[in-house]
């Protein structure tokens, strides 16, 4: 049986993927841990795909209840680079996956205990397990990187346009 350590790498391989289309680098991996078997995969797409509801998570659930043909995604577990946010943690909940391992810590908009406690609120019918923090200086690292490198391309992106035209402001 694989480790948590070995899926959440699957799921850095899907963020490595999403940043390569130029979208934010989150990676997801549903896993059937009774067979030891990927179900399925998703990245964010919501820039090439011009869709908000594009996460990772939101991908990798729908593949699976295509891949299942069921909408309840009962004793799986999802392995995501993110902790997710309130949309996916509430899919989450609908799909009733067992289990929910995330790499980092999400302190702006995290509904699964840093900004939000959305997954465990005792008010749901359904419940998940939560591990976070797997791999979570590589996950944390690889989103860091993307949003350092994306400031500096648009503050030299504005150096450009302002070279470009003197006179604009």
């Amino acid at each position: 049986m694989h480790s948590d350590e070995y899926y959440m790498r699957l799921a850095l391989a899907q963020a490595s993927l999403a940043q390569s289309l130029g979208e934010v680098p989150v990676g997801a991996v549903l896993v059937d841990p009774l067979n030891d078997k990927v179900i399925s995969t998703g990245c964010n797409r919501t820039i090439s795909n011009h869709d908000p509801c594009a996460h990772a998570e939101i991908l990798c659930l729908k593949e699976a209840g295509s891949v299942l043909s069921n909408y309840r995604l009962l004793n799986l577990t999802l392995y995501v680079t993110l902790e997710p946010c309130a949309m996916c943690a509430m899919a989450l909940i609908h799909a009733r996956v067992k289990r929910l391992v995330f790499g980092a810590s999400d302190l702006k908009t995290g509904a699964c205990g840093s900004v939000f406690s959305l997954i465990d609120d005792p008010r749901h019918n359904h419940h998940l397990e939560v591990t976070c923090g797997v791999l979570q200086e590589e996950c944390s690292l690889m989103l860091s990187n993307f949003f350092k490198r994306r400031r500096a391309e648009i503050k030299e992106a504005k150096r450009l346009a302002k070279l470009s035209d003197p006179f604009k402001l």
